[in-house]
């Protein structure tokens, strides 16, 4: 994996509980595709940077603030990262 190992022991740690019920990974390759099934059923969308993507991915002005704005109107939480980095979560 090319996540940073703090990024990569929270994966394993919801991947791999040692109580309760893991959570499962999916990455439709969409970010509004992927954006979309964490609305439906529930869950956290994250886009971390990454050893080969220093600064990330997404774009805050056009990508990730109006989907965080959706979002949270439909009564998810945000949160924007001092960073400048947006968590959602469901």
């Amino acid at each position: 994996m090319y996540f940073h190992p703090p990024v990569t022991s929270y994966l394993n740690a919801i991947k791999f509980p040692k109580t309760g019920s893991p959570y499962s990974a999916r990455y439709i390759g969409s970010m509004v595709a992927d954006v979309h099934r964490t609305l439906l059923y529930g869950g956290i969308f994250g886009y971390p940077d990454d050893k080969k993507s220093k600064s990330g991915k997404l774009r805050m002005l056009y990508e990730a603030f109006p989907m965080a704005f959706l979002t949270e109107q439909v009564g998810d939480v945000i949160y924007i990262h001092p960073d400048a980095k947006v968590l959602t979560g469901a």
